[in-house]
């Protein structure tokens, strides 16, 4: 099951990549953005509830989709090659088996432990 989850992973985010590629701003925007999320783990800083949320907030598809819609709502045409670029690197990071995570530590993800064969 592991490998179907990264393998769909690599499919999102291959598509997110054509997507931005036909309807992105850029490649400079791109590169500026896509490691973006990770900032996200300096909440871990607070201790592994707290770097569990915080990272889970910025790697999550349900805050992609938050921004997409209040982008459209509000009309800024930034909202869609950001979320492209945000999904990109969502399902990129699944796709290698970086999953949301467990407040027990980072290494521990709904995707397995990382690190952990694919074979076990």
């Amino acid at each position: 099951m592991t490998l179907l989850l990264r393998l769909e992973n690599l499919a999102i985010a291959l598509l997110a990549l054509g997507a931005y590629w036909q309807w992105g701003d850029g490649w400079g925007l791109f590169l500026l953005l896509v490691l973006a999320p990770d900032i996200s783990m300096l909440a871990y800083v607070f201790g592994l509830r707290a770097g569990a949320i915080g990272y889970n907030t910025f790697h999550s598809f349900i805050s992609v989709g938050l921004l997409s819609a209040a982008g459209y709502a509000a009309g800024w045409s930034l909202a869609v090659p950001i979320a492209l670029i945000w999904t990109f690197h969502i399902a990129l990071d699944r796709a290698l088996g970086y999953g949301l995570k467990y407040e027990s530590g980072f290494a521990d993800t709904h995707l397995g432990r990382i690190g952990r064969s694919l074979n076990r």
